[in-house]
């Protein structure tokens, strides 16, 4: 059976818990899907929000927790203390970049502005070509619906490719969405520019 590889989910979300209890409860129950199928968790580094219900729920499920956090925002974002690893770097640019890199496979839940700004450019890199990892989204209580027409919309007027938009992997169940990420083949993408992750 495939497995993510190397062994690391990075999870986009949200620094506020939102204003649904089932928002950090899926955060909770990804944190322990990722335990049962042994993969590591890469994410904003966090302590509150949604970032910390998944770093707490991660960390008391067994899981090995890296936090890629700016050092501008180590303070405002609060930097999780408990974590296996964290990692602070000088830029927003320089986070993205390592939790990118380090990554086996991409997952974004309920979030921010800063949330739905990852997806998408994680969703362009691998347009690019610049890399050739599944992407999911947890689509919590049809949180990312009007962002998914977007997407439809744009294959629509030819903006998009519908290849593209089949490549982003989307479930209400960590479950479910771990397994999909499992058994999305790699793209089958050259490079069409630079790569943006070296510069």
């Amino acid at each position: 059976m495939p497995e993510i590889d190397p062994p690391s989910v990075t999870v986009f979300c949200g620094a506020s818990a939102g204003k649904e209890p089932a928002f950090v409860r899926a955060a909770e129950e990804l944190a322990q899907v990722l335990a049962e199928r042994g993969l590591s968790l890469i994410y904003g580094g966090g302590r509150v929000g949604m970032m910390g219900a998944l770093a707490d729920a991660a960390i008391a499920a067994g899981v090995a927790v890296t936090g890629v956090i700016p050092e501008a925002l180590a303070t405002k974002e609060n930097a999780h203390d408990g974590l296996s690893n964290l990692v602070t770097v000088d830029s927003m640019h320089e986070r993205k970049t390592h939790m990118a890199l380090a990554a086996g496979a991409f997952i974004a839940m309920p979030g921010g502005l800063g949330t739905l700004e990852e997806l998408c450019e994680i969703v362009t890199w691998l347009q690019l070509g610049i890399h050739d990892k599944p992407i999911g989204i947890l689509n919590v209580d049809g949180y990312f619906d009007p962002l998914l027409a977007m997407f439809d919309r744009a294959v629509e007027q030819e903006f998009a490719k519908q290849e593209d938009r089949e490549r982003i992997v989307v479930s209400v169940d960590p479950g479910a969405l771990i397994d999909a990420l499992v058994a999305q083949p790699a793209a089958d993408i050259e490079p069409r520019w630079m790569d943006f992750t070296q510069s």
